[in-house]
Order: C-alpha cells, then structure tokens, then sequence
C-alpha cells in the first residue's frame, strides 16, 4: 500500500482534463460566438478552431499540455474537452451521434446553435 501522504497529493493536483477543459474554454467560446448557421459537427467544428490562429494554438498547446504525444493527446481533446465545452455552453445544444463523420479520435456529434440575447431563438431542446 502507498503512502497516505502520496495518495492525499494525488487528490490535491486538479485534475488534467479539467484543466484542459478550463484552458481551452475561452478560445472554444470564441469560436462559438462567430459561427453562421444552425448546425455543425465536432469535425466541423474541431476545423474550424484549426484554422483560426489564436483557437489553433490554443488546441496545439493542450495537446502538448496533456504530454503523452499528440495522439493521446487528441483522443483527449477531441473526445472529452471540447465535447465538455460544447456541452456547457449555453450557446449550444447536443443533437446526437454524427454518423457518417470522420474522426479518428472520438465518436463526432452533432451540435445545433440556440439563440441568445444576440438574436438567436432563446428555446432550448432538452
């Protein structure tokens, strides 16, 4: 058995996917915020940060944050974080499964904008 003082400091570091969660929530809400449409994929989405210079940097630094290369890193982001995100925001609703879609990495959704005091409708589905 470990030592107790071992296992009190393992429960005192926060936790990594949380703090990458709390890292990238900024530049994910960025993107939020200047999407047209109504509709769009964590694929869709996940490129669109890719190609915006700030959002891009933000993911590159998360993957090397989570440190065990960029694969695992990937599977991480691309399947907990920015999905986590995503479902916090009140900018956005789960649709489902997006099937059919691409990614390596995780099992894509399907995500629809809800309207906000900017004009979008202030509904929610459940």
């Amino acid at each position: 058995m470990g030592d107790s003082r071992d296992d009190q400091r393992h429960l005192d570091r926060p936790d990594r996917v949380d703090a990458l969660i709390d890292f990238m929530t900024p530049a994910v809400l960025d993107i939020l915020t200047r999407l047209d449409g109504d509709e769009f994929t964590t694929v869709e989405f996940i490129d669109l940060m890719l190609g915006d210079p700030a959002a891009a940097a933000a993911y590159h630094e998360a993957l090397r944050r989570w440190g065990e290369g960029e694969h695992y890193g990937k599977l991480v982001v691309h399947g907990q974080v920015i999905p986590v995100i995503l479902r916090r925001s009140p900018e956005v609703d789960w649709v489902g499964f997006a099937h059919g879609e691409d990614d390596p990495f995780a099992v894509p959704a399907r995500w629809r904008l809800v309207t906000n005091t900017t004009g979008r409708d202030e509904s929610r589905s459940g």
